[in-house]
């Protein structure tokens, strides 16, 4: 793979991680559209895994609260809040680990990989987060996660496998029709992709090594650095969006015209 693929390929994924406007339905556009070879599966986890360090420098408090919960619960400690942030992100975890390897057995997820595909789930997923920021009240702070809501994020975050849904626009769209203000909608969405992007990651790279292929492996490094320094930048002007209490219009109306777009091409 060329430079000005694995600089495209990452300045993409580490722009749309964290907006909800789906970054792998991004990826796959870019051989659609282009007309260049399909990065195929292992470069878009490559870069994933950049933005996820991207999510752990930017949220380091959390990511270490996290990780102090995940030691309680494996001390039998399930009391401390931590522990209970914990258990909330693993609970919202397991539907798309299920599901992701449901798909990857039954050799489906390339067949997902369509432009039709794209330009539905980005059109549709769109139209959702309008009626949730809309209408969603904004009066609820992460604390008030519950086991229900982690089970419908989670959810949400499996139908996120479909490109074009957007893992953080599914997860915010749940968040922000069940109350959470902007902010922590999308706090709790990106915590969310810490463990999922970490098993992707972790599959695809045990892949790697034991095909020995070496050239790869530093292509996938070159592309994870690089959507890191993307996606902290990207992290540093949503984050401020939300906090000017900007909604999520933005990002609905780019959904809406991408979408329509995509359907237009493939259909005529």
């Amino acid at each position: 793979m060329d430079f000005l693929d694995i600089f495209a390929l990452a300045l993409i994924q580490g722009v749309t991680e964290f907006l909800p406007i789906s970054s792998s339905g991004h990826l796959i556009l870019w051989p659609l559209l282009t007309g260049r070879t399909d990065q195929g599966v292992t470069m878009d986890v490559a870069v994933h895994l950049g933005t996820l360090l991207a999510v752990v420098i930017y949220f380091h408090a959390d990511v270490g609260r996290l990780l102090l919960g995940g030691r309680d619960v494996l001390s039998g400690r399930t009391g401390t809040s931590e522990a209970r942030l914990a258990l909330l992100i693993g609970l919202a975890t397991v539907p798309v680990l299920i599901l992701g390897v449901v798909l990857k057995q039954a050799d489906l997820l390339d067949a997902l990989r369509s432009l039709e595909v794209i330009g539905w789930a980005t059109l549709i997923g769109g139209v959702l987060l309008w009626i949730a920021d809309r209408f969603g009240a904004t009066e609820r702070s992460s604390e008030s996660w519950t086991w229900g809501g982690a089970v419908m994020m989670g959810l949400a975050q499996a139908a996120a496998i479909i490109p074009g849904t957007s893992r953080s626009g599914a997860c915010m769209t749940i968040a922000r029709a069940l109350g959470f203000e902007r902010s922590e909608a999308a706090r709790l969405a990106l915590l969310m992709a810490v463990p999922t992007i970490l098993a992707a990651g972790l599959h695809e790279t045990v892949g790697v090594l034991r095909d020995g292929n070496l050239e790869l492996g530093a292509e996938l490094l070159l592309g994870a650095t690089l959507s890191c320094l993307a996606a902290l930048a990207a992290l540093y002007v949503m984050m401020r969006m939300f906090a000017a209490t900007w909604t999520m219009l933005p990002f609905v109306i780019y959904r809406v015209i991408l979408g329509s777009g995509l359907l237009i091409y493939a259909y005529l």
